[in-house]
């Protein structure tokens, strides 16, 4: 439980858009079928807009769900609404989930992207008017799961030092 808390440096916004790059095309690989692969798209959005919610928020979250529409060739719009609904509330949650550890973070994000799946289904079961069934909301338990890897992976880069030396500036 005493784990030092580190201060970060500011994060770089061409750092912020690599991430969002990379997880664009982690969703463009071919599912083969399976259920349980994860949005790293929806992951990368909410990890943002927790951490950094000036930088990443409700446009970019829309832009982005508009290229999954696209990439998808769902109705367009679906996976903006859902990609705004999520990112609108990791916003308006940002400063109660960053108190918590890890794992509890985890939960937080679960139940987020859990309701981001939901609008994406809703609109998918109004739209076709068949349900996608329950596997489908299996991606969030695993994007969940890979909360704290992509929370080690995306502050690496704001990180300090813990021993800082006269030869590194920072």
């Amino acid at each position: 439980m005493n784990q030092p808390h580190y201060i970060l440096l500011p994060a770089n916004n061409w750092f912020v858009a690599f991430s969002l790059i990379a997880a664009f095309i982690l969703n463009l690989l071919p599912k083969g079928g399976l259920a349980a692969i994860p949005d790293f798209v929806a992951l990368v959005l909410v990890f943002w807009s927790i951490h950094q919610p000036r930088k990443v928020g409700i446009g970019i979250a829309f832009f982005m769900g508009l290229l999954m529409d696209v990439h998808n060739a769902t109705l367009l719009g679906e996976n903006a609404l859902a990609y705004t609904l999520l990112s609108y509330v990791a916003i308006m949650l940002h400063r109660r989930v960053l108190w918590f550890q890890l794992p509890t973070q985890a939960l937080h994000i679960l139940l987020l992207l859990l309701l981001a799946q939901l609008a994406h289904a809703l609109v998918h079961l109004i739209h076709s008017g068949r349900f996608p069934g329950w596997d489908y909301f299996l991606g969030s338990l695993v994007a969940a799961l890979l909360w704290p890897l992509a929370s080690a992976l995306l502050l690496a880069p704001q990180r300090r030092a813990v021993d800082r030396d006269e030869n590194r500036p920072l």
